[in-house]
Parts: structure tokens; sequence; C-alpha cells
């Protein structure tokens, strides 16, 4: 999609550092950090919401976010996935929180 940001970062038309990437997904640090880890999981085809995205890729997107967790040593971690409208940007992705304290509210 021609006015989504993640679209623009995968495409390489505004630039990024992917921590990962294959065929499927990007993982990018987030450029407004909510915790000392702070990564985001983005598939690479446009998906406007979670409740829009097939099986298939939901499968591999929670294999990559623990592989994600496993090979980075996160700890102390929550998953965020914002949609139904609250998600600023309308391209499903997972945000990846580390070393979160438990009783901090986000």
């Amino acid at each position: 999609m021609k006015s989504c940001i993640f679209c623009q970062i995968i495409g390489g038309k505004i630039p990024g550092k992917f921590v990962y990437q294959d065929d499927i997904f990007v993982v990018i640090n987030d450029i407004h950090p909510q915790a000392p880890v702070h990564m985001l999981v983005i598939p690479k085809k446009h998906v406007d919401d979670f409740v829009d995205a097939d099986a298939i890729l939901l499968k591999n997107m929670i294999q990559l976010i623990k592989k994600m967790i496993n090979d980075h040593k996160v700890t102390r971690y929550r998953l965020i996935n914002n949609g139904g409208g609250a998600a600023y940007i309308d391209h499903v992705h997972v945000h990846i929180l580390g070393s979160v304290a438990k009783d901090r509210n986000l």
C-alpha cells in the first residue's frame, strides 16, 4: 500500500534498519521505544488488521516472535497488537517489549 509507512520501509523508500528479514517478515526496532527492548514484527505483505490475517501468516508470526525472544534473550516481555481502529499504523504488526517491570503501565 503506497501510503503505509511500513510498506515504504519494507520497499526501501524510507530507510530502515532490519533486525531480521526473511521472505515473509521484517523485524525493526521501534523508533519511539517504550521499553529497553522494543521490536516490531511486521509481515511484508500489507494486511490491515490482525483479524484480516490468514492462519498461516499468524502461525509464522508467532514462530518468529518466539525466535526473536530467544535469539535476543529478551526477558520480562510483553507482546502487543493494536487493532480494530486502535492501531496508529494500519498494517498488522506485533510489538515485542522487553525488560518491562511487572507493575509498569503501558
